[in-house]
């Protein structure tokens, strides 16, 4: 049956336009589906494994019937290769976050998201185990010796080796085995472990008029396993960008809903959590060696350098239970193909004059707009007529406001703050700011003194400056200087 055919039975509507969606790992095609008036539209699925369809369908059969945010199934072929579901829109998590990822600083409304994510993650492994036959699931039923062996086995044999790094294979396996045993002493949790919980298996949908909800796709390769694995592959994905403060922030809130369905001792959790934490990064790297190195996939090579980054980071407070293991990833770590690539983007500042009379400078980042400095408390030289088709970058008005001297405190004022923010933003590995100076006309204090700061911190940092003086429709760029 074709998926124009299931879109009619499921809608009464004959189908219209086709759209091939992009997929990113999977096998499996998507399809955009319109009816021929534009009213409605579903996503068709074509699969590539019965087996694998099966468990997807009957999980989502399931899932819908425990309440639980995923994208209804409204029919399906015979032969369970092909499928139409509801459509959730466009907007993945991964891109709803897309500026906190770039920049490290998530502003509150993804924050909010962030939150409801994860707590919506402890209800789902909770509720989503109860009563689900757990042998449907594909390839394996479970969390087991043997999925944790070919886990530790794909990052040895698709990453580790192709690294060109030298170790000794009977030392390396025994401590895979001393973390296998680690892992399975959670193996008795009735839990749905997701397995790919990350950001781009999240999307983001509108519940209500009000209100957006995060709903859980691609969860075909669940079984039943330890809570700690997905909340290690969301908080720890390569691109997620999140720093530790966040992540400990998300795990709270992760542990206050958890709560509400079994005890929680919380020492405990973080303490195993670090084990799964190791696992997965682990598990991640093999699956971009082998996507990215073997099968010549782009975005999985792009996402190398940023894991690799996570496991130095977690390196630096790696405990002492494999260090053997240890000792290997370090040294893998600082291997010159790694060492060299830089993924973080250097701080770029921007810095606005503008007139308060047409508002604000409008933020592109997301952030919030950084730093607002009103100027209309220093001496005017707009009121003087002879002034008037000069700016604050023209001579006159330079002597004029040097002259009278309020400028200065002013400005003094204004670099300490900034200045503070800067240094911390290149520690943190920020990368953007915003510094708007406002004035009445936006033309003469306020483009002085954008001038001003953004020379300032170009000289004192060594970070690309870009000035921006709204009202006379001009930009220049101070170019990043090494320090």
């Amino acid at each position: 049956m074709q998926l124009s055919q299931l879109f009619t039975q499921a809608t009464g509507l004959a189908a219209g336009e086709q759209i091939a969606l992009t997929a990113s790992g999977s096998n499996r095609r998507y399809h955009r589906i319109w009816s021929e008036d534009k009213s409605v539209s579903l996503i068709g699925v074509e699969g590539t494994s019965r087996d694998e369809n099966h468990a997807f369908l009957t999980m989502s059969a399931h899932f819908a019937s425990q309440g639980l945010n995923v994208p209804r199934v409204l029919a399906v072929s015979d032969d369970e290769m092909q499928y139409v579901q509801q459509d959730l829109g466009n907007t993945l998590l991964f891109d709803y976050i897309a500026e906190g990822r770039k920049t490290g600083v998530f502003c509150e409304s993804e924050k909010v998201m962030l939150r409801k994510t994860i707590r919506a993650l402890a209800q789902f492994q909770v509720k989503a185990a109860e009563d689900f036959d757990f042998n449907v699931c594909y390839p394996q039923p479970e969390f087991n010796l043997r999925s944790i062996r070919w886990d530790l086995n794909y990052f040895k044999y698709c990453f580790l080796k192709a690294t060109g790094v030298e170790f000794q294979e009977d030392k390396l396996e025994n401590e895979f085995e001393r973390l296998a045993y680690i892992l399975l002493e959670q193996k008795q949790m009735n839990a749905f472990m997701y397995r790919d919980f990350q950001s781009r298996n999240v999307m983001v949908a509108r519940n209500t008029p009000n209100e957006l909800v995060p709903y859980f796709i691609d969860y075909q390769g669940g079984r039943r396993g330890p809570i700690y694995y997905d909340v290690a592959s969301f908080l720890w994905q390569a691109k997620a960008n999140f720093h530790d403060e966040l992540r400990h922030e998300l795990i709270e809130e992760y542990l206050d809903e958890l709560a509400k369905y079994m005890p929680v001792d919380k020492p405990a959790f973080y303490a195993t959590l670090r084990h799964f934490v190791l696992f997965r990064t682990m598990q991640v790297l093999g699956a971009y060696g082998f996507r990215g190195y073997f099968e010549k996939k782009p975005h999985f090579l792009q996402s190398i350098p940023f894991a690799i980054e996570n496991l130095r980071r977690l390196l630096k407070d790696a405990a002492d239970d494999y260090p053997y293991l240890i000792e290997v990833l370090h040294e893998m770590t600082e291997m010159k193909q790694f060492k060299e690539v830089n993924v973080r983007r250097p701080l770029v500042v921007k810095v606005y004059s503008f007139s308060f009379k047409k508002g604000i400078p409008a933020d592109d980042s997301g952030n919030g707009g950084g730093f607002v400095f009103d100027c209309r408390a220093v001496n005017n030289p707009g009121k003087y007529e002879r002034y008037n088709h000069y700016t604050g970058r023209d001579e006159p008005v330079i002597k004029f406001l040097e002259d009278d001297g309020e400028i200065f405190p002013f400005l003094d004022a204004a670099y300490r703050l900034v200045d503070a923010s800067v240094k911390r933003y290149k520690d943190r590995g920020f990368t953007s700011l915003m510094v708007s100076f406002g004035c009445t006309g936006g033309q003469h204090r306020s483009v002085y003194a954008a001038e001003k700061m953004a020379e300032h911190i170009n000289e004192k940092f060594g970070v690309e400056v870009r000035l921006i003086h709204r009202e006379q429709n001009v930009e220049r760029v101070l170019a990043e200087v090494e320090k």
